[in-house]
């Protein structure tokens, strides 16, 4: 069975930086492709960034250049770092795990997740 926790969301002004953690519980993290997804008020989930069990990484638009997303096979983590938040990230960040190392902008590639913590932004 496979458990994630996600951690370090909280409020921060425009501008700054914060790093989101997500603690894998379960067997084979390193076969894992894993992904962060974020939802707004009003919004429908959408896909943020994902990271292949062969270090691969992919992003939306939005983010490039702007969040990294890396993973530590050693701790079983994957981290979200965000800088120059903006206000329109502000959101619940989910994090979620699969077997599948394509398609993972599609949350059906997905098999697990996480609670999710909250990311917001003022500006």
């Amino acid at each position: 069975q496979v458990q994630l926790v996600e951690s370090g969301g909280g409020l921060v002004q425009a501008g700054d930086s914060l790093r989101l953690s997500c603690a894998f519980s379960g067997r084979t993290f390193s076969s894992y492709a894993m992904g962060w997804f974020r939802q707004a008020p009003g919004k429908e989930r959408e896909f943020v960034a994902a990271v292949t069990r062969s270090s691969n990484t992919y992003y939306t638009d939005s983010v490039k250049g702007r969040f990294t997303i890396s993973r530590d096979n050693a701790k079983n983590l994957v981290y979200l770092q965000m800088n120059s938040l903006e206000p329109e990230d502000t959101a619940i960040y989910y994090c979620a795990a699969g077997n599948q190392q394509s398609g993972l902008g599609s949350a059906a590639s997905y098999d697990y997740w996480g609670q999710g913590t909250q990311v917001t932004v003022s500006s």
